[in-house]
């Protein structure tokens, strides 16, 4: 491993505490009484993300450079829709079911690149994905034979983070971070006004607080998410991030006053993570001996 290649791993992982706490802080704000819709919390952050690039772009006098402008507009609105139905599943269920099931998403990298990608199929990884997914379903229902319909919001989060994250991966090959990131905040916080309006208020300074915090954790989460990603490969990348799924069910209970892991949801986080893990594994075998 190169010293780049090392660079973007501890990225990416760093990311996923910064991404977890900054969902711990959502679920403050509800423990603190506040009512603030998801929505607010993506448009805070997606707002204060565009204003932090815009300053770093002009005191560093970067200019914004378009190479492809479709894999930019896939990428942003992958991750809005990714970034809503994550704060939806924080809301409605706890905040570690929804950082697991937001973290499925190699999983459906591993499905969208069997399907579209005919030089990637492999039977073996269609099994381990599958077998992942039994772990999907012990998360969905921890304990019994059906699920509350709110942990969609989780699973749909991470459908949308695998077309986001190829999407990136794509888009980081011929542009620059500032950006990307300029199309992501800019173009996926215009979407998210505009479909929520409605649910849009001024906050009061309470409410900022939080909205602030969240938004400032994320958006520092997402800067090192973005440079990592420039060194390592969009599944390789999701495997790092994968940590997450074991920091929510181990701190839940002590940050975020989630009620304790059952043992098929544990059994349920090892099976995906474990996926994940194997699915990197394989990969980077492939790419060793490619015969």
């Amino acid at each position: 491993m190169n010293v780049k290649t090392l660079l973007g791993c501890l990225s990416i992982f760093a990311s996923a505490f910064f991404f977890y706490l900054a969902t711990v802080i959502i679920k403050w704000s509800k423990v603190s009484g506040l009512t603030l819709d998801s929505a607010m919390f993506v448009i805070a952050r997606f707002g204060f993300g565009f204003v932090t690039v815009v300053l770093v772009m002009a005191l560093g006098k970067k200019k914004i450079r378009i190479r492809k402008k479709r894999l930019l507009v896939g990428r942003a609105l992958g991750n809005a829709s990714a970034v809503y139905c994550f704060f939806k599943a924080v809301d409605l269920t706890t905040v570690a079911q929804a950082n697991i099931l937001n973290m499925t998403y190699p999983l459906f990298i591993a499905v969208f690149s069997w399907i579209f990608l005919k030089a990637q199929r492999d039977w073996i990884a269609v099994l381990i994905v599958l077998t992942a997914f039994v772990g999907v379903w012990l998360i969905l229902s921890p304990g019994t034979m059906s699920y509350d319909i709110n942990s969609l919001w989780g699973l749909g989060s991470g459908i949308f983070a695998a077309f986001a994250i190829m999407y990136l991966n794509l888009a980081r090959q011929v542009h620059d971070t500032h950006t990307t990131l300029f199309f992501m905040f800019g173009l996926g916080g215009a979407v998210i006004f505009c479909l929520f309006f409605n649910k849009m208020v001024i906050p009061t300074p309470g409410e900022m607080k939080y909205l602030f915090w969240c938004s400032a954790i994320a958006i520092a989460g997402q800067y090192l998410m973005t440079i990592g990603f420039k060194f390592v490969s969009a599944i390789e990348g999701g495997i790092i991030s994968s940590t997450r799924i074991l920091l929510a069910a181990i701190l839940g209970p002590f940050l975020a006053t989630d009620p304790a892991m059952t043992l098929s949801g544990w059994v349920g986080a090892f099976l995906i993570f474990s996926g994940n893990v194997y699915l990197t594994l394989r990969k980077a075998r492939k790419k060793t001996n490619p015969l």
